[in-house]
């Protein structure tokens, strides 16, 4: 997982319950890095799973609520740090579609190191979206959470239904998101 998830997820750690906070989580989590994580460097996804869940047995919130209220964060996180990226897209769902041939493909010129998890796009009409998600971090709260963050950031409202289809090796999810009129 690339560093800058960490990072951002420490600012939002910090933001929300302080900078004391942030440091007993850092040492309860008893990580090898010691909590020091550069921006583009890689690091295991079980120094994010350790950090989560001191942070979920410290603030009393479920796992997957704070997987999904970080990566609505994160979400908005990336519209600040990376705005290129959101260039030409009026929609969540014409963003959401390009995640894997477009935002992916972006991603990996900035980090060609980076091990991203798969979108593919089933379905796309005006009003349905269906992304297939394939991982095998099993992050699909915190998938969930980016596809709340997008749709606020375009300011839409849409239900949406998770589908578990595997867990083992991979997490495989389907998302149906169903734009609601204004």
């Amino acid at each position: 997982m690339k560093g800058a998830v960490f990072t951002e997820l420490f600012d939002y750690v910090e933001d929300a319950h302080g900078p004391e906070f942030l440091q007993e989580t850092i040492d309860a989590a008893d990580l090898p890095t010691k909590g020091v994580y550069a921006t583009t460097g890689t690091y295991p996804t079980s120094e994010m799973v350790s950090l989560v869940s001191v942070l979920s047995n410290s603030s009393g919130i479920a796992v997957p609520d704070l997987l999904r209220v970080f990566g609505e964060h994160l979400f908005g996180r990336f519209t600040v740090s990376y705005p290129a990226l959101f260039e030409g897209c009026d929609d969540a769902f014409s963003f959401l579609a390009s995640v894997e041939n477009v935002i992916h493909m972006e991603v990996r010129k900035l980090y060609p190191d980076a091990e991203l998890p798969t979108f593919e796009t089933a379905v796309h009409t005006d009003t349905h979206l269906q992304l297939i998600y394939r991982s095998r971090r099993h992050m699909g709260d915190l998938c969930e959470g980016l596809i709340k963050g997008c749709l606020a950031h375009f300011e839409e409202e849409a239900v949406i239904t998770r589908t578990t289809l595997e867990e083992s090796p991979d997490s495989v999810i389907q998302f149906d998101i169903e734009k609601q009129p204004k």
